[in-house]
C-alpha cells in the first residue's frame, strides 16, 4: 500500500524549481528520521520503484522524501552537469532540514544509482554537516561493461557510515570491485549482497524468487541499519 504524499515546491535557483515528495510517517510510530531519496538518471520520482522505497519507509516510522532532479522536471533525457545535480540535491537537503514537519529529524540520503552517487558527492564535499548516513540502491560504480572503480574515489572523502545494497548481477557494479571498495573504506562502508538481482533489483524466474520479496528485503536491511547507525 502506498501513503498519500505532500507536494513540495522547492527553489534551486532563480531559474529552476523542482517538486518534491513528502511521505510522513504516522505520528505514532515516528522515528525522527528523515530519508531523502534521488531517483536514478533515467526515471523520475513516480517510477515504482522510487515509490515503493518512500512509502514503505514511511510504513516503517522514517519520514521519507523523493523529488526530480531538475533536468527530469523539465522533461529533459540527458542529466545535468555535476555542478547543477549536486545544487538541486543540496537545495533538497536545505529544504527538509527546515519543513515544519521534519525539523530536528537526524538526517540520511542517498538513492537509487546516480541519485545515491550525487548525495554522496555533496556529503564529500562538505556541503552540509547535518548528514548522518548515506545509503544506495544500487550504486553505479561504472558503465556497463567498463569495470573501474573510478567513481567510487571520492567516497574516501566521506567520513559517516555508508550502505552498499547490491545485487550480485549488478552490471554497474562489477561484484569484486564493489567487494574491493567497500573493504578499503572500512568500517565506514556496511555491503549487503542480494543474489541473482540485477541493477534495479530483478531476479531471474529460475531463482524461484519474486521481485516483490527482494525489494522487500531491501526495505527490511535499509531500516535495520538507519536504526543502527
Amino acid at each position: 500500500m502506498s501513503l498519500e504524499a505532500e507536494t513540495i515546491k522547492i527553489a534551486v535557483n532563480e531559474n529552476d524549481n523542482v517538486t518534491a515528495l513528502l511521505y510522513a510517517a504516522a505520528k505514532k510510530t515516528r522515528l525522527g528520521i528523515t530519508v531523502i531519496l534521488g531517483h536514478g538518471a533515467g526515471a523520475n520520482q513516480l517510477h515504482p520503484f522510487m515509490r515503493l522505497f518512500a512509502s514503505g519507509l514511511a510504513e516503517r516510522g522514517f519520514d521519507s522524501m523523493t523529488f526530480n532532479f531538475v533536468y527530469m522536471e523539465q522533461g529533459r533525457r540527458v542529466p545535468d552537469p555535476k555542478a547543477k545535480l549536486e545544487a538541486c540535491y543540496g537545495a533538497v537537503i536545505n529544504v527538509a532540514s527546515k519543513h515544519k514537519k521534519l525539523k530536528g529529524n537526524r538526517l540520511v540520503v542517498g538513492g537509487k544509482s546516480m541519485g545515491g552517487r550525487i548525495a554522496s558527492q555533496v556529503a564529500a564535499a562538505g556541503v552540509t554537516d547535518d548528514i548522518a548516513g548515506l545509503v544506495f540502491l544500487g550504486y553505479p560504480l561504472h558503465p556497463p561493461g567498463k569495470p573501474s572503480d573510478e567513481r567510487g574515489k571520492h567516497l574516501f572523502d566521506v567520513q559517516i557510515p555508508m550502505l552498499f545494497l547490491q545485487g550480485t548481477r549488478d552490471d554497474l557494479a562489477n561484484l569484486g570491485l564493489i567487494e574491493a571498495l567497500c573493504q578499503q573504506l572500512g568500517t565506514r562502508a556496511t555491503l549487503k549482497l542480494f543474489q541473482d538481482a540485477d541493477h534495479s533489483f530483478h531476479v531471474p524466474a529460475r531463482t524461484g524468487r519474486k521481485d516483490a520479496e527482494v525489494r522487500a528485503d531491501l526495505l527490511d536491511a535499509l531500516a535495520d541499519w538507519i536504526n543502527k547507525i
